[in-house]
């Protein structure tokens, strides 16, 4: 587990997780100094794990007391481990100079303002808060935070705090727009929304922008420390129709600052793919905002460097513009009859069916075609969608070798960053074709 992985030494906990900490420190080999915390505007009901509260242990600092600089950039600054969305998470290693890249990339990126406020409906152990917590800082800007994700938290804080930006996976979305119009306040001006992870549906898009949000896409990994490409938007894609907007919209888009290449390439010759929107390649990042390494793990990391690239996983097309297009994770592209099928390109469509709330395609085992499409679809607790409605959608849409020939309509479960757990469903699908 990640606490003798990384070797704890001390760890901080809050009263509302004692129950699952103390559980996971009888696991683990490692005996960390625990320090409590005791949410003050938020009393918990745990029981302290140790002896130590977080308030009293700030007391005991030396003000006096030499901050202690890194030696080196390289330096290690910290350890996040991956989602874990394959079942196998990793220790990425962030070192300080991609730490400080990557905030102030961020910070020109989102075009943050001096004392700008920022609501975090993002977790901040993901990616370091994506480096946020730095950005924010180095602006003088405000930092909400809520003790739960939740429509009504939100929708106070923006108003109260008269909020300028969040971020957040696309689940965040569906939290706002759950709120009933009647029931929301009126913001003064459009807020910035950044989300990362699947391209937002049109129907989301279209959404969010009557809510009084303004949406951009980004994209990355815990390995470059979050988000390193974006979506910048050209001001004369204005003027398109909406079904052209959020075409332009699903692209992940261009490098950040602070990321010196990205590329796709054939992950066989380590040679660009054509610039022409249709070309398969992988996703491939270079330059000082990737990561250090995984800790203690060297075969995963030969795999990760070799040709001296960070080979992503990802599977993309890159556009006559210079912009990128996941197409699917290397792991999730399924083979039917010989004929690749983007389980993105599945989802994506099937999304855009007004009962949706989230949809995740992965391969089912067939023994004619090897593999076939498997959609498992969750729907918005009033509907009365069926099964051959969403079938006849994707006939509607598709091309008939790409339409799921299995629909389960269920709660998808999802890691603590809001990402679709497709190992396992993979799994899922698996025991479901056993059991037939």
């Amino acid at each position: 587990m990640q606490l003798d992985h990384a070797e704890c030494k001390v760890l901080i906990t809050d009263l509302a997780f004692s129950d699952t900490i103390r559980d996971a420190l009888k696991l683990c080999s490692v005996k960390p100094l625990t320090i409590d915390y005791d949410d003050p505007e938020f009393p918990q009901t745990g029981d302290p794990l140790g002896e130590i509260d977080y308030e009293v242990f700030l007391t005991r600092g030396d003000p006096d007391f030499s901050w202690l600089m890194p030696t080196d950039e390289w330096d290690a600054i910290s350890v996040n481990y991956t989602s874990g969305t394959t079942g196998d998470p990793k220790g990425v290693v962030y070192h300080h100079r991609g730490a400080s890249l990557l905030a102030q990339s961020s910070i020109l990126t989102t075009s943050l303002a001096k004392h700008c406020v920022y609501l975090w409906t993002l977790p901040m152990f993901h990616c370091n808060g994506w480096c946020f917590p730095w950005a924010i800082a180095a602006v003088s800007g405000t930092q909400v935070c809520l003790r739960e994700v939740r429509a009504d938290a939100i929708w106070a804080a923006l108003k109260q705090h008269d909020v300028t930006l969040l971020c957040g996976a696309p689940v965040v979305m569906s939290t706002i727009l759950a709120t009933d119009p009647s029931e929301r306040p009126e913001l003064p001006s459009s807020v910035d929304f950044f989300t990362a992870a699947a391209p937002p549906p049109e129907r989301v898009l279209a959404d969010m922008r009557d809510a009084g949000f303004n949406v951009t896409h980004l994209y990355g990994l815990t390995e470059v420390y979050g988000p390193a490409v974006v979506n910048d938007w050209h001001q004369r894609w204005n003027d398109l129709p909406g079904p052209e907007q959020a075409k332009l919209k699903a692209r992940q888009g261009v490098r950040y600052h602070g990321l010196e290449c990205l590329d796709v390439l054939d992950p066989n010759t380590m040679s660009p793919v054509p610039r022409d929107g249709e070309t398969l390649g992988e996703v491939m990042f270079r330059g000082n905002v990737v990561m250090k390494g995984y800790l203690k793990n060297k075969v995963a990391n030969e795999e990760s460097f070799s040709g001296g690239w960070f080979h992503s996983g990802d599977l993309a097309v890159i556009h006559p513009d210079g912009y990128i297009q996941l197409k699917d994770r290397s792991k999730d592209i399924i083979i039917s009859g010989g004929e690749n099928i983007s389980s993105i390109d599945i989802e994506e469509v099937i999304h855009k069916y007004s009962d949706v709330v989230t949809v995740a395609v992965v391969a089912m085992p067939d023994e004619k075609w090897g593999e076939t499409p498997c959609a498992f679809v969750e729907l918005d607790p009033n509907s009365q969608a069926s099964e051959a409605d969403i079938e006849d959608w994707c006939r509607k849409h598709l091309a008939g070798f790409k339409v799921p020939r299995h629909f389960v309509f269920e709660v998808i479960p999802k890691t603590s960053t809001g990402k679709v757990q497709k190992f396992a469903l993979r799994q899922r699908a698996k025991d479901m074709m056993n059991s037939q």
